[in-house]
Order: structure tokens, then C-alpha cells, then sequence
């Protein structure tokens, strides 16, 4: 299942900064091992700050059920960012949105929040709590509160600004420091004189209680557990709590009524004084309970016989039984077998950890210039890669060249027969001056050419690092081939391609996939055409006009070619034309790009082409110049092709990452794949291209699709 673990982090993700601030945050260590645990768990885990972006995040990453995707879920962890009930922030949100989560809905955390209407609901439901008042102002009549009381803002949790006052003194000015700290009602509740016990739940139908927890206030009576108390010095926690088995499984009791009288789910902590009659007080529930190691939650869960790893995936559980009707986490593959962690969650968990390492790379690789004629930026490029290549065991085969940079084949076998020759273009068509440098964020990766060929490259660096790393890597034959010359049509790999591609079985071009997770089963071959025509008799300036409608009417009659078409494309670039009717001179010249996906559709356009272009030959005012024809075949999808894509859905499908069918207008180097071949493109990470000359790739897909190509070569 895809997890988005949601937390709270960047607090200045917002368009203004408006109203209470958030002061609760959660330790970076203690959301990396809430990842981990699902991680081991098989599923497909990625980590986002809950600001203004988070639409775009999950909308990025979350399955779409329309699709026929099994639904992902959001493990909420976001205490929100500001204003008031910010519990309810990201699951408002993500109700909008239709995505399920972990955690009470908005009402159940604006009523926990709000300890006033928490107290009231709790009364009437018979529930035994504090009595109250609340105060708007210190200037209030205060007379009927009955000392000691203990006065706290009424929408904080984590014991913000709790105090215990012995006179109306005290009170009116712990009642002011509340108004004007947290901009809001002050709660002034009966202070009970006693100890002090959580007990932590867990589950909606039946309700988890786990063994009631006791604060050790170290025999005081009258001590409170405070903020800074729980940052700084938190008192020992005493689980199971020394207390009679009656009375244990009344404050369990009492705290399951507390939890079901708000609608909470999923889980929560209730906070309990007991006076020296041994009466219960509840007083308050904590519907978003930290996960924090130290705390009261995870203690009491490991007394109740969980870990922290089995308490974080027994949290999902009982929230997708609540979504789904049924567990459906029991079979989810990936899971842990006869003790063991299978081979993909190991592999997922060994690519998070080299995460960092490989961004690096790919930054050096997206920095460097690879302009199809800049030779020296060219061969910098695959010169990284093949460093990295012969750590891996790869050996390497140069093919020489003055005009591009150096081709080079890798391999890992000593075999003529590879179990798959992988694809990788290092060159593009971007000049020094527009290329544009490695940028990142915590959604997207940028920087010229990382979709298109730089994001695979170090997609299927990653791969194979993980298949070593599993002890894969030594069975398998690869062979790898970088190629120089993509921009040019591949004018001097042609021939090497198909060479290369006759002995291998299967073939994988890394190309980046579109932003619905499509592999390219099909692409457009491409053909180029020049056409020039220059005036001759330059005996009248009529003559130039003449030349001038002429040439307009045939780039537009051109054009026309493929109007209504959906299977060809047919455009004019690179259009020139001057004259002048005082020197009389005419000239013009004009590129003709062509898209088609079958050779018989080819030769139609071509004649075409050609019928358009005599009709002009014929005139004795101008000349004409024609010329061009296929630089790439089209890649025609084939049963081959149908039947690998559906090998690779059988392991999508395991795994929750998204793959479609894709065709792509434009050629590549796989064209020149012999049909006779499975073959998919696409391969590489998830991305597009931005409305400046930039590319983007979306960051979690590196490790999504390092591992789909691990498993595909490993299979």
C-alpha cells in the first residue's frame, strides 16, 4: 500500500502568517522510524511536510482509485501549522481530497481540543471529570471558584501554560497570562490532589485499552507534569501502573466510554488524576497522542506487547479495517514471512538509505553541459557513469568519436547473449548558455535534461546497486550501452544499436516516464525534410511577390497534410524568407518535421510531399530544392512488447507503484530496435517538462522506479 506519512515541519509553507502558532513539532528520528516500520512492513512509504504544497504532493504520489489502483492512505502526523483546532487542518483536507487516513476526523479533534466542550460532553454522558468555569478576562467575577484550581489555556494539549493557583489573586493573573499567551479562553478546573495515569487506546470496534501507565510524581500529591517537564526532564513512567486489577480495569473502562462520547478513531491517550479516595477524574483525551519513543503512548503500547515497529503498522491497520471493512494489510505482499523481510522491502529500505548518495550523483550528471556537440561535457558525463559502472563489476568497450562524445558499451558478462541491453542517451539539444543547473525541493528534482535521459541514468544506477546489494547482481547478464548521438538521430550508433540489441533478450530504454506512470510501449519514427526555392528571373519585382505566394503556399499545402490526422504530425520549422523588390531578390528555405507510426504511412506523406513540391518545379519564375527522408523508424508496438508490459504491471501491482500505456510522439534511440524484440521505454523516474527549457522529475519516483527495474531485471 502507498503511505504518505504527513508531519509538520516547515511553518512558513503558508500565504500569511495568521493566528496561534503551532508549537508542537515531532522529531525527525521518530518520523524516520514511523517510515521505517511501514517500510518493513512492504509498504510504499514517502515522508511530506503538511504546507501549502501538500495538494500537489499527494496528488502526485497517491493511486487513483478510478484508475483501478488499490487506494493509498495518509499516516497523519501533522499537528498543523496555525490558527485555531489545527488537528483538524490536514484531515479537513485530505476529506476534500478523498484520501483515507490515520487519526480522528476533524470533529472528533476540534471537540478533544476544545477541553471545555470535551468537559461538557463528558458530564453529560456521566463521565467523571474536574468541575470548571472559564473566564474571558481577569476583571470577571471569580468568586465562585472553589481553590486550589489548575488554569490552562482551553485549546492547547502537551500541558501549554498549566498552572495551579491557591487564591484569586494568583488566578486573576494566571488567568491574563493565558488570555493574552494563547489569545483565547482560560479553563480554570478544580485541581484533584493525588496521582496522575494515562492509559493509551487503540482500535474503533472493539477498542484497545492498553495497561494503564502511572506518572511518578515522586510521592507529591500536588505536583503537575508540565511543559518542560516533558521536553526536558520528563518524569519516569511507571507501566504497568501499581494499582489493584479493579481499579486498572475501571480506568480502562472510563477511558474507552471518554473516547467513543467524542467519536474519536484509530487511536488516542487519556490523562487521569486519582485522589486519595481512589476516585477517577478524567482530564483530558489527546486525540493525535505522540508517537514519540519516550512518551506516555509508546510505553504503555510496548507493556501491552507491541513494538514500536508493530504499534506504527497496528495504527494503519486499524484504520484501513475502518476504511475497507476488512484487513486487507494480511496479504499485502512484502510483508514479513516466517520471520523473514522479503527481498523488496529489503531492497526499497537499502535505496531510501543510498537516497542521498544518488541525488548527488545525479546532481554532478544534470550539471554537466551534454550538448550533442560539446564533447568535452559529453565525455565527463559518461566517464561518471562508468565509474560508477566498474564498481559495480561492469567492464567497458569504447567506440571512439571526434564529432560527438566517446560511445561506450558496459557489461557484467563475459557472454555473447545478454538478458537485457539497457539504453542510456547522455547528450541533449540544450546549449551551455540555457542550460540550466540541478535544483531541488522536497517534491520535485530540476535541472535541463533530468527527465528526459539524466533521471535514468542514475534510476538504473540505483537498480543495480540494490540488485548487489541482494546478491543478484553476479546471475545476471547486462549490458549496458551509452550512446552519444540521440540528438543527431543517432547518426553514428545506428548501427551499433542493432548490432548490440541481436543478442540480448529483451531491451530498456531509461527515458523518463510521463507524469501518469506511463511506459512507452510506441513511438513516433521521425523524418526530416529541406525545402528551398530561390527566384530566378528577376526581370519585373512582380516576380518577388510572385516567388513570395508561392513559397508561403507550399509550407501552408504542407501542412495541410496532416490536418485532422491523430497518427501523424507534420510541422515547419526554422522558416526563412527575404526578398526585396528594389534589388529584386527572392529566397526562402524551411525544415519539415514529420511524426508518423507506420512506414506505410510514410511513403503516403512522402508522396504527398513530393505531388505538392513538383507542381512547383515546373515554373520558370523560381527554382525549388527538395530533399530528406526517414531519420528513425517508428517503434510499433508489438505482442512481445504487450506481453513484457504485463510481466512489469504483475510487479507494479505488488509493489503500489502506477505504470500506463504510453505512446510518445517524438523518436528515440529504441527505434532502432528490431520489432522481433521485447522492448519498453520509460523506465525512468516519473516527471515532465516545465513551461521554461527546465525538466522536473518527481523525488520520490527515484526510488519507485530503481526498485520496479530491479525486480524487472532480477525476474
Amino acid at each position: 500500500m502507498k503511505v504518505a506519512i504527513i508531519y509538520n515541519e516547515d511553518i512558513e509553507g503558508v500565504i500569511n502568517t495568521f493566528g496561534m502558532q503551532n508549537k508542537e513539532f515531532y522529531n525527525k528520528n521518530t518520523i524516520s522510524k514511523v517510515a521505517k516500520s511501514l517500510e518493513k512492513a512492504g509498504h510504499n512509504v514517502v515522508v511530506f511536510d503538511g504546507n501549502k504544497q501538500i495538494i500537489e504532493r499527494l496528488e502526485s504520489f497517491m493511486p487513483r482509485v478510478l484508475d483501478g489502483e488499490q487506494m493509498g492512505m495518509v499516516f497523519n502526523m501533522a499537528y498543523g501549522i496555525q490558527g485555531e483546532s489545527r488537528y483538524t487542518h490536514i484531515p479537513s483536507m485530505l476529506e476534500m481530497l478523498g484520501i483515507p487516513y490515520v487519526g480522528s476526523s476533524p470533529s472528533g479533534h476540534t471537540l478533544a481540543l476544545d477541553k471545555v466542550l470535551t468537559k461538557i460532553i463528558w458530564k453529560n454522558g456521566n463521565l467523571p471529570t474536574p468541575d470548571f468555569w472559564v473566564f474571558n478576562s481577569p476583571s470577571e467575577d471569580l468568586s465562585k471558584v472553589k481553590y486550589p484550581v489548575i488554569v490552562k489555556p482551553k485549546m492547547e494539549s502537551v500541558s501549554f501554560g498549566l498552572k495551579v493557583v491557591n487564591n484569586e489573586d494568583e488566578l486573576r493573573e494566571a488567568v491574563e497570562f493565558i488570555i493574552n499567551e494563547f489569545d483565547q479562553q482560560a479553563l480554570v478546573e478544580q485541581f484533584i490532589s493525588g496521582r496522575e495515569f494515562c492509559v493509551g487506546l487503540i482500535g474503533n470496534s472493539p477498542v484497545e485499552a492498553f495497561p494503564v501507565l502511572e506518572i511518578d510524581l515522586d510521592g507529591d500529591p500536588d505536583a503537575i507534569q508540565t511543559v518542560d517537564d516533558k521536553k526536558n526532564k520528563p518524569r519516569k513512567k511507571i507501566c504497568p501502573a501499581i494499582i489493584s486489577n479493579e481499579l486498572a480495569e475501571q480506568m480502562q473502562k472510563v477511558s474507552i466510554d471518554a473516547f467513543k462520547a467524542l467519536n474519536l478513531r484509530d487511536f488516542s491517550r487519556v490523562d487521569i488524576r486519582l485522589d486519595s479516595n481512589n476516585n477517577i477524574y478524567l482530564l483530558e483525551i489527546n486525540s493525535m497522542a505522540s508517537m514519540g519513543e519516550t512518551g506516555s503512548y509508546p510505553t504503555a503500547a510496548m507493556a501491552a506487547g507491541y513494538s514500536f515497529e508493530s504499534l506504527a503498522n497496528r495504527m494503519l491497520d486499524v484504520a484501513s479495517v475502518r476504511y475497507f471493512a476488512n484487513n486487507i494489510m494480511s496479504n499485502l505482499p512484502g510483508e514479513k514471512k516466517q520471520g523473514k523481510i522479503s527481498l523488496t522491502v529489503r531492497m526499497r529500505s537499502f535505496l531510501k538509505t543510498r537516497q542521498a548518495q544518488n541525488e548527488k550523483l545525479l546532481k554532478k550528471i544534470v550539471d554537466a553541459n551534454t550538448y550533442v556537440r560539446n564533447v568535452e561535457g559529453v565525455n565527463y558525463c559518461t566517464e561518471l557513469i562508468g565509474n560508477e559502472l566498474s564498481l559495480l563489476g561492469f567492464r567497458s568497450e569504447i567506440f571512439p568519436q571526434f564529432e560527438v562524445g566517446n560511445i561506450f558499451y558496459h557489461t557484467n558478462t563475459q557472454k555473447k547473449e545478454d538478458d537485457y541491453l539497457l539504453l542510456l542517451s547522455v547528450d541533449n539539444i540544450t546549449k551551455l548558455a540555457l542550460h540550466e543547473n540541478y535544483n531541488e525541493n522536497e517534491q520535485y528534482l530540476e535541472g535541463t535534461g533530468i527527465w528526459e535521459n539524466k533521471g535514468g541514468i542514475v534510476t538504473l544506477i540505483s537498480a543495480l546497486q540494490a540488485l548487489r546489494f541482494s546478491r543478484a547482481l553476479k546471475k545476471l547478464n547486462l549490458g549496458i550501452l551509452l550512446i552519444t548521438d540521440s540528438s543527431i538521430d543517432n547518426k553514428y550508433t545506428k548501427s551499433l544499436i542493432q548490432q548490440k540489441s541481436l543478442n540480448a533478450k529483451r531491451v530498456i530504454a531509461m527515458s523518463g516516464s510521463s507524469i501518469n506512470g506511463g511506459l512507452v510501449l510506441s513511438r513516433s519514427g521521425s523524418a526530416l525534410y529541406n525545402y528551398e526555392m530561390k527566384l530566378l528571373n528577376n526581370s519585373t519585382p512582380e516576380n518577388v511577390s510572385l516567388t513570395a505566394m508561392s513559397f508561403n503556399k507550399t509550407i501552408a499545402s504542407i501542412s495541410d497534410i496532416s490536418r485532422n490526422d491523430n497518427e501523424n504530425v507534420i510541422a515547419p520549422y526554422k522558416v526563412n524568407f527575404s526578398s526585396n523588390i528594389f534589388k529584386i531578390y527572392a529566397h526562402g528555405s524551411a525544415n519539415i518535421s514529420v511524426r508518423f507510426n507506420s512506414p506505410i504511412t510514410l511513403k503516403n506523406i512522402e508522396s504527398k510531399l513530393q505531388k505538392i513540391v513538383s507542381q512547383q518545379k515546373r515554373n520558370k519564375i523560381y527554382q525549388t530544392h527538395f530533399e530528406g527522408g526517414q531519420r528513425r523508424p517508428p517503434m510499433e508496438i508489438s505482442q512481445l512488447t504487450i506481453d513484457f508490459y504485463n510481466e512489469v504491471k504483475a510487479i507494479t501491482d505488488k509493489i503500489d507503484v502506477r505504470i500506463t500505456k504510453d505512446h510518445r510522439w517524438s523518436s528515440s534511440d529504441i527505434c532502432h530496435i528490431s520489432d522481433q524484440i521485447a522492448k519498453l521505454d520509460g523506465l525512468g523516474p516519473v516527471g515532465d517538462y516545465m513551461k521554461t527549457n527546465n525538466e522536473r522529475i518527481l523525488r520520490h519516483s527515484l526510488i519507485e522506479r530503481s526498485l520496479l527495474l530491479a525486480l524487472i531485471i532480477k525476474s
